[in-house]
Protein backbone atom coordinates (compact mmCIF):
# COMPACT_ATOMS: atom_id res chain seq x y z
CA UNK A 1 0.00 0.00 0.00
CA UNK A 2 1.31 3.31 -1.10
CA UNK A 3 0.74 6.18 1.94
CA UNK A 4 0.38 9.66 1.16
CA UNK A 5 0.80 12.39 4.43
CA UNK A 6 -1.33 15.50 3.24
CA UNK A 7 -0.90 18.71 5.59
CA UNK A 8 -3.82 21.05 5.39
CA UNK A 9 -2.75 24.61 5.92
CA UNK A 10 -4.72 27.52 6.22
CA UNK A 11 -3.45 31.03 6.35
CA UNK A 12 -7.22 32.16 7.68
CA UNK A 13 -7.30 30.97 10.88
CA UNK A 14 -9.98 32.57 13.36
CA UNK A 15 -7.50 32.59 16.28
CA UNK A 16 -4.22 32.75 15.14
CA UNK A 17 -4.35 33.98 11.63
CA UNK A 18 -1.61 33.34 9.72
CA UNK A 19 -0.06 30.67 11.79
CA UNK A 20 1.69 28.71 9.21
CA UNK A 21 4.53 30.78 9.00
CA UNK A 22 5.29 31.89 12.05
CA UNK A 23 8.73 31.62 12.58
CA UNK A 24 9.53 28.88 15.73
CA UNK A 25 13.15 29.39 15.80
CA UNK A 26 14.52 29.82 12.95
CA UNK A 27 12.24 28.19 10.68
CA UNK A 28 8.45 28.68 10.14
CA UNK A 29 5.68 26.15 11.66
CA UNK A 30 4.51 24.86 8.09
CA UNK A 31 8.44 23.71 7.89
CA UNK A 32 8.95 22.20 11.11
CA UNK A 33 5.68 20.31 10.77
CA UNK A 34 6.64 19.05 6.91
CA UNK A 35 10.11 17.89 8.54
CA UNK A 36 8.76 15.76 11.28
CA UNK A 37 5.92 14.34 8.85
CA UNK A 38 8.90 13.09 6.16
CA UNK A 39 10.94 11.02 9.24
CA UNK A 40 7.97 8.72 9.25
CA UNK A 41 8.70 5.09 7.52
CA UNK A 42 5.35 4.94 6.09
CA UNK A 43 5.01 7.43 3.72
CA UNK A 44 5.56 7.14 0.09
CA UNK A 45 5.44 11.08 -0.18
CA UNK A 46 4.64 14.07 1.77
CA UNK A 47 2.24 16.88 0.44
CA UNK A 48 0.74 20.52 2.48
CA UNK A 49 -2.32 21.35 1.00
CA UNK A 50 -3.23 25.23 1.14
CA UNK A 51 -5.35 27.68 -0.34
CA UNK A 52 -2.61 30.46 0.46
CA UNK A 53 -0.44 31.68 -2.07
CA UNK A 54 2.08 32.68 0.61
CA UNK A 55 1.98 29.17 2.06
CA UNK A 56 2.89 27.90 -1.07
CA UNK A 57 5.83 30.09 -1.81
CA UNK A 58 7.22 29.10 2.25
CA UNK A 59 6.84 25.32 1.42
CA UNK A 60 8.27 25.35 -2.40
CA UNK A 61 10.78 28.07 -0.94
CA UNK A 62 12.05 24.78 1.55
CA UNK A 63 11.89 22.15 -0.63
CA UNK A 64 8.78 20.72 0.42
CA UNK A 65 5.75 19.43 -2.23
CA UNK A 66 2.43 21.59 -2.16
CA UNK A 67 -0.97 21.41 -4.00
CA UNK A 68 -2.98 24.12 -4.38
CA UNK A 69 -6.49 23.46 -3.30
CA UNK A 70 -9.86 25.79 -2.94
CA UNK A 71 -10.93 28.20 -0.30
CA UNK A 72 -13.91 26.90 -0.20
CA UNK A 73 -13.47 23.93 1.89
CA UNK A 74 -15.06 23.16 5.46
CA UNK A 75 -12.64 20.94 6.89
CA UNK A 76 -9.31 19.39 6.72
CA UNK A 77 -11.14 16.30 5.24
CA UNK A 78 -12.54 17.88 2.63
CA UNK A 79 -9.21 19.48 1.42
CA UNK A 80 -7.23 16.53 1.50
CA UNK A 81 -10.03 14.54 -0.72
CA UNK A 82 -9.40 17.39 -3.37
CA UNK A 83 -5.45 16.19 -3.22
CA UNK A 84 -6.65 12.33 -3.52
CA UNK A 85 -8.18 13.66 -6.91
CA UNK A 86 -5.20 15.88 -8.19
CA UNK A 87 -2.33 13.09 -6.90
CA UNK A 88 -3.45 9.43 -7.70
CA UNK A 89 -1.86 6.22 -7.40
CA UNK A 90 -2.46 6.10 -3.57
CA UNK A 91 -3.93 3.80 -1.62
CA UNK A 92 -4.36 5.51 2.16
CA UNK A 93 -4.39 9.46 2.89
CA UNK A 94 -3.05 10.64 6.42
CA UNK A 95 -4.11 13.84 7.48
CA UNK A 96 -1.82 15.42 9.18
CA UNK A 97 -2.52 18.64 11.53
CA UNK A 98 -0.54 21.65 10.19
CA UNK A 99 -0.30 22.98 13.59
CA UNK A 100 1.79 20.38 15.58
CA UNK A 101 5.54 21.28 14.81
CA UNK A 102 6.77 18.80 16.80
CA UNK A 103 4.62 15.57 15.63
CA UNK A 104 6.26 12.34 16.27
CA UNK A 105 6.88 10.61 13.68
CA UNK A 106 6.51 7.26 15.48
CA UNK A 107 2.62 8.19 15.63
CA UNK A 108 1.91 8.58 11.69
CA UNK A 109 3.59 4.67 11.34
CA UNK A 110 1.76 4.00 13.89
CA UNK A 111 -1.46 4.63 12.31
CA UNK A 112 -0.71 3.35 9.45
CA UNK A 113 0.14 0.01 10.56
CA UNK A 114 -4.03 -0.26 11.31
CA UNK A 115 -3.97 -0.46 7.83
CA UNK A 116 -1.79 -3.73 8.30
CA UNK A 117 -5.66 -5.28 8.54
CA UNK A 118 -7.14 -4.58 5.33
CA UNK A 119 -10.63 -4.91 7.03
CA UNK A 120 -9.86 -0.70 8.49
CA UNK A 121 -11.03 2.01 6.26
CA UNK A 122 -10.59 4.73 9.22
CA UNK A 123 -8.25 5.08 11.88
CA UNK A 124 -7.11 7.72 13.95
CA UNK A 125 -5.34 7.60 17.03
CA UNK A 126 -6.39 7.86 21.14
CA UNK A 127 -3.86 8.50 23.91
CA UNK A 128 -4.87 6.88 27.82
CA UNK A 129 -5.80 9.93 29.78
CA UNK A 130 -4.03 10.16 33.05
CA UNK A 131 -5.21 13.39 34.94
CA UNK A 132 -8.48 14.75 35.85
CA UNK A 133 -7.90 18.02 34.13
CA UNK A 134 -7.69 16.47 31.05
CA UNK A 135 -10.68 13.94 31.90
CA UNK A 136 -13.33 16.52 32.52
CA UNK A 137 -11.61 19.53 29.91
CA UNK A 138 -14.71 19.66 27.61
CA UNK A 139 -12.09 20.97 24.85
CA UNK A 140 -10.31 17.87 25.07
CA UNK A 141 -12.62 14.95 22.88
CA UNK A 142 -13.13 11.36 24.35
CA UNK A 143 -13.22 8.31 22.92
CA UNK A 144 -14.57 4.99 23.92
CA UNK A 145 -13.54 1.90 22.46
CA UNK A 146 -15.31 -1.91 21.77
CA UNK A 147 -12.80 -4.90 22.26
CA UNK A 148 -11.42 -4.60 18.66
CA UNK A 149 -10.47 -1.14 19.17
CA UNK A 150 -12.52 0.12 17.61
CA UNK A 151 -14.50 3.52 18.35
CA UNK A 152 -17.75 3.41 19.25
CA UNK A 153 -18.51 6.99 20.17
CA UNK A 154 -16.61 10.62 20.59
CA UNK A 155 -17.78 12.91 22.95
CA UNK A 156 -16.78 16.05 24.68
CA UNK A 157 -18.31 15.01 28.17
CA UNK A 158 -16.74 12.68 29.80
CA UNK A 159 -17.36 9.17 28.80
CA UNK A 160 -18.27 6.66 29.91
CA UNK A 161 -19.98 7.87 32.77
CA UNK A 162 -19.30 6.12 35.98
CA UNK A 163 -22.33 5.84 37.82
CA UNK A 164 -22.22 5.52 41.73
CA UNK A 165 -18.50 6.31 41.65
CA UNK A 166 -17.12 9.61 43.05
CA UNK A 167 -15.36 11.67 40.31
CA UNK A 168 -12.47 11.94 42.25
CA UNK A 169 -11.96 8.00 41.92
CA UNK A 170 -12.98 7.85 38.10
CA UNK A 171 -9.64 7.38 37.40
CA UNK A 172 -8.38 4.68 39.78
CA UNK A 173 -12.07 2.64 38.35
CA UNK A 174 -12.11 2.78 34.36
CA UNK A 175 -9.33 3.64 31.63
CA UNK A 176 -10.36 6.38 29.83
CA UNK A 177 -8.69 7.88 26.27
CA UNK A 178 -8.64 11.07 24.85
CA UNK A 179 -9.02 11.89 20.77
CA UNK A 180 -5.56 12.62 19.23
CA UNK A 181 -6.83 14.31 15.85
CA UNK A 182 -4.59 12.51 13.30
CA UNK A 183 -6.87 10.60 10.25
CA UNK A 184 -5.94 7.45 7.89
CA UNK A 185 -8.43 6.96 5.09
CA UNK A 186 -8.81 4.20 2.48
CA UNK A 187 -8.93 6.70 -0.75
CA UNK A 188 -12.39 5.54 -1.75
CA UNK A 189 -12.97 5.73 2.03
CA UNK A 190 -12.14 9.11 2.19
CA UNK A 191 -14.51 10.32 -1.16
CA UNK A 192 -17.23 8.78 0.21
CA UNK A 193 -16.88 10.72 3.43
CA UNK A 194 -17.29 13.77 1.37
CA UNK A 195 -20.11 13.11 0.35
CA UNK A 196 -21.95 12.81 3.54
CA UNK A 197 -24.32 15.53 4.67
CA UNK A 198 -23.75 17.45 8.33
CA UNK A 199 -24.68 14.94 10.95
CA UNK A 200 -26.80 15.73 13.89
CA UNK A 201 -24.31 13.94 16.32
CA UNK A 202 -21.66 16.05 14.69
CA UNK A 203 -23.86 18.97 15.40
CA UNK A 204 -24.20 18.45 18.85
CA UNK A 205 -20.92 18.17 19.44
CA UNK A 206 -19.05 19.82 16.81
CA UNK A 207 -16.86 16.57 15.96
CA UNK A 208 -16.82 15.78 12.20
CA UNK A 209 -15.73 12.15 13.31
CA UNK A 210 -19.56 11.43 14.19
CA UNK A 211 -20.71 12.58 11.09
CA UNK A 212 -19.05 9.29 9.74
CA UNK A 213 -19.74 6.81 12.83
CA UNK A 214 -23.43 7.96 12.88
CA UNK A 215 -23.63 6.79 9.16
CA UNK A 216 -22.22 3.45 9.67
CA UNK A 217 -18.24 3.74 9.07
CA UNK A 218 -15.95 2.24 11.32
CA UNK A 219 -12.96 4.03 13.36
CA UNK A 220 -9.97 1.53 13.91
CA UNK A 221 -8.27 3.50 16.82
CA UNK A 222 -4.90 2.79 18.11
CA UNK A 223 -3.14 4.02 21.62
CA UNK A 224 -0.34 6.29 21.50
CA UNK A 225 1.92 6.70 24.08
CA UNK A 226 3.00 10.14 22.61
CA UNK A 227 1.76 13.44 23.34
CA UNK A 228 0.90 16.02 20.82
CA UNK A 229 1.38 19.60 21.14
CA UNK A 230 -0.74 22.22 18.91
CA UNK A 231 -0.46 25.68 18.62
CA UNK A 232 -4.03 26.82 18.45
CA UNK A 233 -3.19 30.67 20.29
CA UNK A 234 -0.16 32.74 20.31
CA UNK A 235 -0.22 31.57 24.08
CA UNK A 236 0.28 27.94 22.82
CA UNK A 237 3.72 29.13 21.19
CA UNK A 238 4.86 30.47 24.32
CA UNK A 239 4.36 27.28 25.83
CA UNK A 240 6.36 25.13 22.98
CA UNK A 241 9.29 27.88 23.47
CA UNK A 242 9.25 27.02 26.97
CA UNK A 243 9.02 23.24 26.24
CA UNK A 244 11.26 22.69 23.75
CA UNK A 245 13.53 25.26 23.86
CA UNK A 246 13.54 26.46 27.56
CA UNK A 247 12.69 29.83 26.74
CA UNK A 248 10.36 31.86 28.99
Amino acid sequence: MKFLGIIPARYASSRFPGKPLIVIEGKTMIQRVYEQVSKSSRLAAVVVATDDPRIEQEVLSFGGKVVMTSEHHQSGTDRCAEVIAQLPGYDIAINIQGDEPFIAPEQIDLLASCFDNPQTTIATLVKEIKENEELFNTNIPKVVRNHAGEAIYFSRQTIPFLRGIPQEQWLQKHQFYKHIGIYAYQVETLKALTQLPVSTLEEAEALEQLRWVENGHTIQTAVTVHETVAVDTPADLTKILALFFNKK
